[in-house]
């Protein structure tokens, strides 16, 4: 099968390279996936997980990309809940290869079903976006109504799903990002913008939850003006502040079935918008990591082709 893999990590993007690559088998409780299309985050190459397996040990060639959906095309022994032939979306296992390829081996339990009326590319988008937002939102921030939640990046891939679902449960939500996010940021759900490189964190007043994809001076600034009992979430590490008398939570996003199930149908009907800005072919999927100039969105790689292959502004 054709894939992206990677050799060397002090190459980075640079040193992704397409290549052919034995078909994975499915192990115990695994499903194999013909995979449609494929997530990817760019800062995975700087994952000890890319690298290595769990006992520490070497593990390139590796494939990176850990959001996918496609088919399922056959069943290890003992799996359980998915069949055949049916679509499916998720996120793989950090430890092992990934889904920047034509089929993946993935446990049957980090995947969702992908309703027939939502597309390949749209559901590779969304778990890692999706499912960071909500595990931040409400497993570590225990959002409630009523609250000011400050969004970082909030044009951003996940970003503009916080963004949403705050305001989907009642929220206020501030969104930051440069300049020219913020008509984006303002279009995906935030209430207000600011401007990080010319507006102040201390004019906005205090806030509940912090929702933190940026860290050091930033988060810093963040945590002085959470009220008292706030939380500041954040993807970026062990965190640098934290609130008086609150809480600092950083988390590592986990796949859940059941919020998939979630995220998908808030795509159905209208209530969530996914980021996309570059879809690529495998065959480009190295181009589309070494971009000459500032993406907007996710990329998105198909893997499988169809009729018109665009790229979104």
């Amino acid at each position: 099968m054709k894939a992206i893999v990677v050799t060397d990590e002090a190459a980075g993007t640079a040193g992704m390279m397409l290549a052919e690559r034995p078909e994975p088998p499915a192990a115990i409780n695994d499903v194999v996936v013909e995979v449609h299309a494929s997530g990817y985050v760019p800062t995975e190459l700087t994952w000890p997980s890319t690298w290595t397996d769990r006992a520490d040990r070497g593990r390139a060639p590796s494939i990176p990309g850990h959001e996918l959906a496609g088919v399922v095309t056959s069943l290890g022994y003992g799996t359980t809940g998915l069949s055949v032939g049916q679509r499916v979306f998720g996120l793989a296992d950090w430890h092992r290869d990934g889904s920047l390829a034509e089929y993946v081996a993935i446990e049957a339990r980090n995947l969702a079903p992908l309703p027939g009326d939502v597309d390949f590319t749209v559901g590779a988008s969304l778990p890692i976006s999706g499912l960071t937002a909500w595990q931040g939102l409400f497993q570590h921030g225990r959002l409630q109504s009523g609250q000011t939640v400050l969004v970082h990046g909030a044009a951003g891939a996940v970003g503009s799903m916080v963004a949403q679902l705050a305001r989907e449960f009642g929220a206020y939500v501030v969104g930051t990002g440069r300049t020219a996010d913020r008509q984006t940021a303002l279009d995906f759900g935030a209430h207000e913008f600011l401007d990080l490189g010319n507006d102040s964190l201390k004019d906005i007043g205090e806030v509940d939850l912090v929702f933190d994809v940026i860290g050091g001076d930033i988060q810093q600034q963040s945590a002085a003006i959470i009220r008292p009992g706030g939380t500041l979430v954040t993807i970026v590490g062990p965190p640098e502040a934290r609130p008086a008398d609150g809480l600092a939570v950083d988390f590592v996003v986990e796949a859940d079935r059941a919020q998939l199930t979630e995220i998908v149908q808030r795509v159905r009907d209208g209530r969530l918008q996914t980021n996309i800005g570059t879809i690529a072919s495998l065959d480009d999927a190295v181009a589309a990591f070494n971009p000459t100039e500032r993406t907007k969105g996710k990329t998105i790689i198909r893997i499988r082709p169809c009729p018109r292959q665009t790229t979104v502004a």
